[in-house]
């Protein structure tokens, strides 16, 4: 099966720590890692750390995006980069030791060049797909790309009868959601799902929005992540809601791409649909419990998955 990763706006991330955080005066940091992130990245090297080699397309600029091209030599993974004019983007995660709170600074990106985009969805649009095979777009849309351009790929998807699975907000989820091409999985947070239905949403009402999805056609499932609440998803068949882990969490960051890339893995290993998204929700649980650039290991999300299919079973 072929797994081919997409990532419109990949970034360099730094993770670091700090004793404290505190405005105007220098803030000294320690324990700095540099690591190649982002969405499809970070989705990328999840599938290599549960030991499935997968493809990467991504697009990268500057001496950042060397820095990028560099970290993901790194990891098992086919990796195909095209060329834009402005650097890859730099994303701050810095931990504040003294209360174990942690700070996110995330840029919007470069702009994206109409020459670059242009060739990479004509490398998209040409590459040879069965049925069956996964696309995975996941990340942000850089500025420069067509809010459309997530309806695009769920097209290029559907045409050759391979599967599409979408991990992403703001108006590229939204304009793919409105595409003719239905898309088989689709996987945002509950503060995502929310502004996709522009308004508050509780627990039931997000499961009502999210079935509104599937009876309309616009997804096959949808996989709703709620942190600490846990998670559940949404077919046209059943609901299946599971509660969070109660694992000591290190880092956030990363919990989501781990959480894609598990049910990714899992469907490529002809696991079915609920039992992936059980694998999904051990690997978000097993990102937390590492620093921010390690991102989940095979041997804790393992762990947790027989954990959790164990006490399913009693």
């Amino acid at each position: 099966m072929r797994i081919l990763n997409v990532c419109l706006n990949p970034a360099i991330d730094i993770s670091s720590e700090a004793e404290s955080i505190y405005p105007v005066s220098k803030v000294r940091t320690f324990h700095e890692r540099v690591s190649a992130g982002g969405g499809g990245v970070n989705v990328a090297r999840v599938l290599s750390n549960l030991g499935v080699r997968s493809e990467l397309v991504y697009l990268v600029g500057g001496g950042t995006g060397q820095m990028l091209e560099d970290e993901m030599s790194r990891h098992d993974v086919d990796a195909r980069s095209f060329r834009i004019d402005s650097p890859t983007r730099i994303a701050f995660n810095v931990r504040q030791t003294s209360n174990n709170q942690e700070y996110r600074f995330v840029p919007e990106g470069p702009v994206v060049n109409e020459e670059a985009y242009t060739s990479l969805m004509a490398y998209l649009a040409q590459t040879p797909l069965e049925t069956g095979d996964l696309i995975v777009a996941s990340g942000s849309l850089p500025r420069g790309v067509p809010e459309d351009t997530y309806s695009r790929i769920a097209q290029i998807a559907e045409r050759q009868g391979a599967r599409m699975i979408l991990d992403s907000s703001g108006a590229g989820l939204a304009t793919a959601l409105k595409a003719e091409a239905s898309i088989f999985l689709v996987k945002p947070s509950l503060n995502e799902l929310q502004k996709l239905a522009g308004h508050k949403l509780d627990e039931a009402g997000a499961r009502d929005f999210a079935s509104s999805l599937i009876t309309s056609g616009q997804a096959e499932h949808v996989a709703v992540s709620m942190g600490s609440h846990g998670a559940f998803l949404v077919n046209e068949h059943s609901t299946l809601r599971l509660p969070a882990y109660l694992v000591k969490v290190v880092s956030a960051v990363g919990a989501g791409d781990s959480f894609v890339g598990a049910m990714v893995y899992a469907l490529a290993e002809g696991y079915s649909i609920e039992s992936a998204f059980r694998y999904g929700v051990a690997a978000g649980a097993a990102a937390v419990m590492k620093s921010g650039d390690e991102l989940c290991s095979r041997e804790d999300v393992e762990s947790l998955y027989r954990m959790e299919k164990q006490q399913a079973e009693l």
